[in-house]
């Protein structure tokens, strides 16, 4: 056995002492409310399948026929002959959309994040991250040659302190719409006030809140009724739009112009596939025409969110689909977890380095296509679990 084996195996049995090693469940059908996994069907409440689109018969009949017309792939970057007119297609109605001069298309919005900030920010310029941004943020951030100043979560107060310290020529903010971990919607209202202040730009990451959260599901921004302060806006199609893959920056023209010359993950990633374009040209135009997978979705979390905290357990958030039950202990929270899938119910716990060493929760995510039933049956399985293991 080599050093580095020896090394990182030591390393591994130190997580799973921890109780915070990530074993991988197989699932064994296509992602639904219902799927099986083990050999035996359980209700899923970890997707990012807000809309239950993952699986809709319009968009996999959309992804069909564009294998046919438009080919499985390009084997091309965009910029060399991997731009077909479906591309420009895609990345005119995301713009549209969200209100914004253009978009451009990457193959994940974690590349978004990572190509976005050392593309558009040199170092005569700051930038002010929440604390709790997604990885791809801070990962982002660190590229970039940027004064980089973090401020506490959501704190309006912390944030305007550095604001006003800082002398840079520009000055972006950057924060998540929707923190992933606790369920909880930015304060884009008052970050828009701060910036309109100090002069500064708003760059916000809506991946958990694109396609579902705002009046027209246009995200965070349009939450506060602010879609048109935002400066720019990162997002997915792997979540609420279809689920599978890709990510986009949607932004002024001489922004998305700027990243189509200089934004490395863009120019050294093969173009999305063709029927990955197609399918998700198809969510968009779904959620446009359908209200009523938002009205579901908002009812079966506010009812699921109710329901929980009355029977005795600790939830973070308010009003988003992503219910954290706090649970606190890691090797309780797996216990948790693996009890309740004994009952049909799949669920993941969550545990550092994900989240702060202490805050161990098990992270419930609602979909529109939840029926009342299994939502009544979930719950009275946290209920028996969580007696059974003294956390309620």
């Amino acid at each position: 056995m080599k050093e580095i084996d020896k090394i990182l195996n030591t390393q591994l049995s130190d997580i799973k002492d921890q109780g915070t090693y990530k074993n991988e469940r197989v699932i064994e059908t296509a992602q639904e409310a219902e799927i099986n996994v083990n050999g035996k069907k359980v209700l899923n409440f970890c997707a990012n399948n807000y809309l239950g689109l993952a699986n809709n018969n319009q968009i996999r009949q959309a992804a069909m026929n564009a294998i046919k017309e438009w080919g499985f792939g390009l084997g091309s970057v965009r910029f060399i002959c991997g731009t077909q007119t479906i591309h420009k297609e895609l990345e005119d109605s995301v713009s549209r959309f969200l209100n914004k001069d253009d978009t451009i298309l990457y193959s994940s919005c974690f590349d978004a994040n990572g190509g976005l900030f050392e593309t558009i920010l040199s170092d005569k310029d700051a930038v002010f991250s929440d604390e709790l941004n997604h990885a791809s943020i801070i990962d982002g951030i660190r590229l970039c040659k940027a004064q980089k100043f973090r401020y506490k979560n959501c704190d309006m107060d912390d944030l305007e302190k550095k604001l006003s310290q800082s002398t840079a020529r520009i000055k972006l903010i950057a924060t998540d719409g929707v923190f992933s971990m606790d369920g909880t919607i930015a304060p884009i209202d008052k970050i828009v006030n701060l910036a309109e202040k100090y002069n500064a730009i708003i760059m916000v990451d809506d991946c958990h809140a694109t396609g579902f959260i705002g009046k027209n599901g246009k995200g965070s921004a349009e939450y506060y009724n602010v879609l048109d302060k935002v400066d720019i806006i990162t997002s997915t199609f792997g979540k609420a739009l279809g689920g599978a893959s890709g990510g986009f920056v949607s932004a002024s023209k001489s922004i998305i112009d700027t990243l189509r010359q200089k934004s490395r993950p863009y120019l050294f990633s093969n173009s999305l596939a063709p029927a990955l374009v197609v399918a998700c040209l198809k969510a968009l135009e779904i959620i446009n025409l359908n209200k009523n997978l938002l009205k579901d979705l908002e009812q079966n979390t506010l009812f699921f969110r109710e329901k929980i905290k009355e029977i005795g357990f600790e939830v973070m958030g308010e009003s988003h689909p992503i219910v954290p039950i706090m649970i606190y202990d890691a090797k309780k929270n797996v216990a948790l977890s693996e009890m309740l899938l004994e009952k049909n119910i799949y669920v993941i716990p969550f545990s550092f380095p994900v989240v702060p060493k202490d805050q161990a929760r098990i992270r419930v995510q609602l979909s529109s296509i939840h029926s009342r039933e299994q939502l009544e049956y979930a719950i009275n399985a946290f209920k028996d679990c969580g007696k059974a293991l003294n956390i309620i």
